[in-house]
């Protein structure tokens, strides 16, 4: 790709947001960056990959942390910056990716390169997209998608000024359980592809 692009995509859980984000690797021919972001900071630092996954999108335990002079003894907040220096990297070099999460829509938000976009979904879509995934009764997955939007929001929220799913901190909100996972993406790349259109 001759010019530099990055896709941010935000999601709520249950919605295919992640499976749209893989779409659109493939579609642009650019590297997905999500969990696997750990395993190459992993290999990179020398470290067990697990003991980082264990914090990954994880808030900070204010309770067991403590800051001084500007270092903290947080495991959940040195994980998510090394996360956010990593994406700083490789957008400084000029590289174009995708990006899952990791509030790559404020960390990186300096880039005119970058689009945002937060994929949403109907209650009822996301509900049975999870029931399907971990064989889940309707409750359960309920419950899990409760748990896990909430697990995002006070992650996200912790470390950006914007709120978690605010429409106005992304260039493009949408839901996917109108049109489905395929045509959504293809809305989605269209929109990117317009705004390469208009970089300089």
């Amino acid at each position: 790709m001759d010019k530099q692009i990055i896709i941010s995509i935000s999601r709520e859980y249950g919605s295919g947001g992640h499976a749209i984000a893989e779409m659109l690797s493939k579609r642009f021919g650019i590297p997905l960056y999500d969990s696997n972001l750990l395993e190459i900071i992993a290999t990179e630092k020398n470290v067990d990959k697990d003991s980082l996954k264990a914090y990954d999108e994880v808030p900070r335990v204010r309770l067991f942390s403590r800051r001084v002079k500007g270092q903290t003894n947080s495991l959940e907040e040195n994980v998510a910056n090394l996360q956010f220096d990593f994406l700083k990297k490789k957008a400084a070099a000029g590289e174009s990716f995708v990006v899952v999460g990791r509030c790559s829509e404020s960390v990186l938000k300096d880039y005119s390169c970058m689009v945002s976009i937060f994929v949403l979904g109907n209650k009822e879509a996301k509900i049975k997209r999870i029931m399907g995934l971990y064989n889940l009764s309707e409750d359960d997955a309920l419950d899990k998608i409760e748990r896990e939007n909430f697990r995002r929001k006070m992650y996200h929220n912790y470390y950006c000024k914007g709120k978690w799913g605010d429409s106005r901190n992304y260039d493009l909100s949408i839901n996917d359980s109108i049109l489905g996972l395929d045509k959504t993406a293809d809305i989605i790349e269209e929109y990117v592809r317009k705004r390469i259109e208009l970089m300089a």
